[in-house]
């Protein structure tokens, strides 16, 4: 169909923007104020916004002793001491940091707990908390105050590194205001044995101002003067081996490689999808090999000479379990092509319901054929499906030109007419109880549930890479319904019965491709030769067929029957031959097949043509 290229088009380009929307959207996902509240990890230090107004007109001068104490535990105690000089703002804000870059895949998380503020007299403060790109803002008020004492405390600050652990955090992520000094004093329940800072600007590489041990080199201290609101403070102690426990909390980064992690949990959902997917095959397997079964129990029961007595002796056409051309092609590949359709025409020919008229033609002419419509033999009756061909070929006339049904201005319904023997083929299928449903509606039906089930695995496995590492798993689905999609064809399965024809008419076939299928009684053999011809249409052996036929009627009809008409269902022009027979007929089979193919196509344009016009 037209739309199924679309359709997967679609579907990557959605794919595509799913997947990728978010590598593009998360730069500009901080807004306008993301530059002044960033701390995520692709931004190391944010700012925050500004408390409010000052009090008086100078800049007031802001300092701020932090004490850091790291427990047995691996959990630093926090308490600020922040100051103001020349006035106080109404508010201050501190951006803690909950989440730093760590490495290519992922980022390194802090837990900030028990956040609280007060006066240097110890009077409670109501802070506001706020959450916002990685980092955690804390705004105290503080108009009309000299300072502010802020504690809270931190976890997953330590690591083990060789020879010892190490406590690192960002001490200061960012201010509101500009901080004249920070002063940070780190403790231990050991001695420091390494320490290093990095300070100022977003990605600086800058040493803090300074940094020491003390006196006693017992303690880690820190200075930073001059910090912007959007500088940083970045402090590393290492500690001997006891000194502390804990671990760094790290979550993987998103990106491709990490959505399509291979774990054991994923890899054993994607195996089990897989296992499940592979089991259905399996008993789809088991379900057509009932064709194999009955192919090796029943196909000779059809190899060999499909004729019974007559009345008088003669030998009568009859064909095993009474299949005809159009229901055999169907029956074989469980689809009505257009040599199912070709070969009924030519089955009515032969059985007296149509005679074939080939008109005279000159050098450089398109050889053409009158089709008269006939009432055939009254001792016969027809399918449902041949009545329609019959009505598509000719509607309401007794004769039409072939070339005049490939006309849509002569014949504008033709495609329809053509469909609704199709479908009444499959029918058939379902009527003979060859199968249980419609060949047709069977591959319809898992053709649209294979698409839906693949449109929802490239929907899953898109919400599982932007929201998981588990979007290895959905691809389990894609491939299931891409199974679904490509193994529709094969999902159309016989009844048992279906099965034993299709064993017999396998072995009809092996009997008209040997040369034992000719070996009829002399004077029979042009009628039987004729009956198999439109077999032989569908089993792609016209040629061969159509030369048996001629050579036949040379041999068995007099001179008087060969001039001029030769066959009762096949005439010629005055200068035509039995011998130009078997040109003759593989010529019009090409004609009529491909008049059919073009009808298919332009039924397929006008339905595209229709929706657009409705759209």
């Amino acid at each position: 169909m037209w739309w199924v290229g679309s359709w997967r088009l679609a579907v990557a380009v959605a794919t595509a923007l799913f997947v990728f929307f978010p590598l593009f959207a998360a730069p500009a996902a901080a807004g306008p104020g993301g530059a002044a509240v960033a701390a995520a990890a692709a931004a190391p230090a944010p700012t925050v916004p500004a408390g409010g107004e000052h009090r008086s007109g100078a800049e007031p001068l802001i300092t701020n002793s932090i004490r850091l104490d790291l427990d047995r535990a691996g959990v630093l105690g926090a308490e600020e001491v922040i100051t103001f000089e020349g006035g106080a703002p109404d508010a201050f804000t501190r951006a803690l940091t909950e989440t730093m870059l760590y490495d290519t895949e992922h980022d390194r998380e802090f837990e900030i707990t028990s956040i609280e503020a007060t006066t240097l007299d110890g009077n409670a403060l109501e802070a506001e908390v706020e959450h916002r790109n990685g980092a955690l803002l804390v705004t105290v008020p503080t108009e009309g105050l000299d300072g502010t004492v802020l504690t809270y405390r931190v976890g997953g600050t330590v690591s083990e590194i060789s020879g010892g652990v190490q406590m690192e955090w960002r001490a200061v992520g960012a201010y509101s205001h500009p901080v004249e000094t920070t002063d940070v004093t780190v403790t231990a329940p050991l001695p420091p044995e390494a320490l290093s800072c990095l300070a100022g600007e977003p990605r600086s590489a800058m040493y803090c101002t300074a940094s020491d041990m003390g006196p006693e080199k017992s303690v880690a201290h820190f200075l930073q003067v001059d910090m912007e609101p959007s500088d940083r403070l970045d402090i590393v102690v290492n500690y001997p081996p006891g000194t502390a426990g804990g671990e760094p909390i790290l979550t993987r980064r998103w990106s491709l490689a990490s959505a399509f992690a291979v774990t054991p949990v994923t890899g054993g959902v994607f195996g089990l999808l897989i296992a499940v997917l592979v089991g259905g095959l399996a008993v789809l397997i088991r379900i057509r090999g009932r064709d194999e079964r009955a192919l090796r129990r029943e196909a000779a029961r059809g190899d060999h000479a499909p004729v019974a007595q007559g009345e008088h002796g003669e030998l009568r056409f009859s064909p095993p379990d009474d299949v005809h051309p159009g229901q055999i092609g169907t029956l074989i590949d469980e689809r009505v092509d257009i040599a199912d359709l070709t070969g009924s025409v030519v089955d009515l020919a032969v059985r007296g319901y149509i005679r074939l008229e080939e008109l005279p033609h000159e050098h450089f002419t398109s050889v053409d054929w009158r089709l008269v419509r006939l009432d055939g033999p009254p001792d016969e009756t027809l399918l449902p499906s041949e009545w329609l061909l019959l009505d598509a070929l000719f509607g309401e006339s007794r004769t039409v030109r072939l070339s005049q049904l490939g006309s849509s201005r002569v014949s504008p319904d033709f495609p329809a007419r053509i469909d609704r023997v199709r479908e009444e083929l499959y029918r058939d299928m379902v009527r003979l109880k060859w199968f249980a449903r419609s060949p047709s509606q069977v591959r319809g039906r898992w053709s649209t549930a294979g698409m839906v089930v693949t449109a929802a695995g490239v929907l899953l496995t898109v919400l599982l890479a932007m929201f998981t590492t588990a979007a290895f798993t959905g691809l389990a689905v894609v491939i299931a319904g891409a199974a679904m999609t490509v193994g529709a064809q094969y999902m159309p399965a016989k009844t048992k019965l279906g099965s034993t024809v299709y064993a017999h008419t396998l072995g009809f076939r092996d009997y008209l491709l040997s040369p034992r299928a000719q070996t009829a009684p002399p004077g029979q053999r042009v009628e039987l030769y004729s009956r198999y011809l439109a077999y032989a249409v569908i089993f792609d052996d016209v040629d061969r067929w159509a030369g048996i036929l001629a050579s036949a009627a040379l041999a068995d009809l007099t001179p008087e029957e060969l001039t001029g008409d030769g066959l009762a269902w096949y005439t010629g022009p005055r200068e035509w031959r039995i011998d130009d027979f078997t040109d003759s007929i593989r010529m019009f089979v090409v004609a009529l097949t491909g008049i059919i193919t073009n009808a298919r196509r332009l039924r397929v344009l006008n339905q595209f043509q229709q929706s657009g016009q409705r759209r």
